[in-house]
């Protein structure tokens, strides 16, 4: 499966530059269709305004993880540390966290990103945890302030679950990351607290 994607991504890419080639080399024979098509896929690839935020966040941070097990207990606290740095052409941004869970180490990737055809921001995240991902849309606003939607599948119930996700910066080096989900009783409770604090 993994080598049929290599091979779709690598003819995808090859028909695309081909078009290129073309709408440089032949332009005048392109039928404004085409070169309508051309246009959009170009402006869907070009990194922008929103891009240039996420690259704002670049760089190494400390962390203090607090993650509520049990609604009206206590929450534990644990350090951690994050790398976040910009690729695919300053497209998409790769956040690496080590930390620990309940004593247990934990490492976890997860991906940040700006739609230009949705007009939305994107994430994506994995761990040492779990074999799935989740998958996360939101909005922000000019200073990062985002709210997000991400969706998992319980290993419990094996059903597709919903988190909401919060960010916000306090100042320019101090993020604040807060994660809710559904609680033994089906209601909203917060599972989760992340400040990121970025090294000089």
């Amino acid at each position: 499966m993994r080598h049929t994607s290599m091979k779709l991504s690598v003819a995808v890419s090859a028909l695309l530059a081909t078009i290129a080639v073309f709408a440089q080399e032949k332009a005048p024979s392109m039928t404004p269709e085409m070169q309508a098509q051309m246009e959009a896929y170009q402006k869907a690839g070009t990194p922008g305004i929103e891009h240039g935020r996420l690259a704002g966040m670049a760089g190494n941070y400390d962390l203090t993880v607090k993650s509520w097990h049990a609604p009206g207990a206590p929450p534990s606290t644990d350090p951690g540390t994050a790398t976040r740095r910009m690729i695919l052409g300053n497209r998409v941004m790769l956040e690496e966290v080590t930390s620990q869970v309940m004593g247990q180490p934990f490492t976890g990737q997860g991906l940040h990103g700006f739609d230009n055809v949705t007009g939305k921001y994107w994430g994506t995240w994995n761990d040492s945890m779990s074999t799935g991902v989740m998958l996360s849309e939101g909005t922000c606003d000019a200073q990062l302030t985002c709210t997000y939607t991400g969706t998992h599948h319980d290993p419990v119930t094996k059903k597709p679950q919903t988190s909401r996700m919060t960010t916000r910066w306090s100042d320019k080096d101090t993020e604040v990351f807060e994660m809710y989900g559904p609680g033994p009783d089906g209601k909203e409770t917060k599972m989760m607290e992340i400040t990121y604090k970025r090294r000089p």
